[in-house]
């Protein structure tokens, strides 16, 4: 990962990325991704689906440092600005052994602020992803909703530039999906108004409804070796709630994207001697 800057406008630029593994078992190498060239703007929502295995969480860990790129480069405004990146996993990773504030002021202690102004910082943060008042729980106590609440606040409360989402929603219950979806909208609206500007966020999923309702931009990737097939801008007035599942032209744009990557699995399956519905 490189830390200057594209353009002024620009949160993220990867340009040409490859990902070689090898395997240790058999000593060959495979591609993960090839030839990957992706822009996003400061304050976007863009989402990445494909087929498993088409290296969306690869690419996610490549922005973050977690992975080095074989070839290209991946330009990250928000290192340039003195400002590092955030990561959501799909597990919610809070510290057993600490209440709530302290893990989501983890990031500041770490940085070197002190607990009592970390505490002052994470408690806004708290009460935005509505959990005034379990501030000094611990994680056991709380929902698998409300634990991925606690993790986007500690995530949020580093002041990240990039929020970088790997399937945050994919260990929950269908209906607290649905709910979490519209918190995550709501908190990053209201992240602005904390902050004075809108998180860039770049999010994983395997779920087309929830890459359609959440996002500016869904970027559609190709089976392995994970190419972009298509960035398809979604035209759906903001703010946002879940009636907008709806709508005809919701259902358009999920039917358009499912197209895409039907016709990778379909690809994919006759490589194997035949298709699988």
């Amino acid at each position: 990962m490189t830390s200057a800057p594209a353009t002024q406008d620009l949160a993220l630029s990867a340009r040409g990325v490859r990902m070689e593994y090898l395997d240790r078992g058999t000593r060959e190498r495979f591609v993960a991704i090839e030839s990957l060239d992706l822009d996003i703007k400061q304050g976007e929502f863009v989402t990445i689906v494909g087929p498993s295995g088409c290296g969306k969480s690869t690419f996610v860990k490549l922005v973050n440092g977690l992975l080095s790129a074989s070839q290209g480069e991946i330009l990250v405004r928000s290192v340039a600005k003195g400002k590092s990146d955030a990561m959501v996993f799909q597990d919610s990773a809070l510290f057993p052994w600490y209440k709530i504030i302290d893990n989501v002021s983890y990031g500041l202690v770490c940085a070197g602020v002190s607990k009592k102004q970390a505490h002052e910082r994470a408690m806004p943060l708290i009460k935005l992803v509505g959990l005034g008042g379990f501030e000094n729980k611990y994680p056991y106590q709380l929902s698998g909703g409300m634990q991925q609440r606690a993790n986007l606040a500690r995530a949020l409360c580093v002041d990240p530039a990039i929020l970088l989402m790997d399937e945050p929603f994919a260990a929950l219950d269908a209906q607290t999906r649905e709910v979490m979806q519209a918190e995550l909208l709501r908190i990053w609206r209201g992240a602005e108004a904390e902050g004075g500007a809108r998180k860039t966020v770049l999010f994983i999923t395997h779920q087309i409804e929830e890459a359609v309702f959440l996002s500016d931009r869904v970027v559609v990737m190709s089976a392995r070796p994970g190419r972009i097939m298509e960035d398809i801008r979604i035209d759906l007035p903001r703010p946002r709630d879940l009636h907008v599942k709806r709508t005809p032209e919701f259902q358009e744009y999920q039917e358009q994207i499912w197209q895409l990557i039907a016709s990778q699995l379909k690809a994919a399956a006759s490589q194997f001697g035949g298709s699988k519905e």
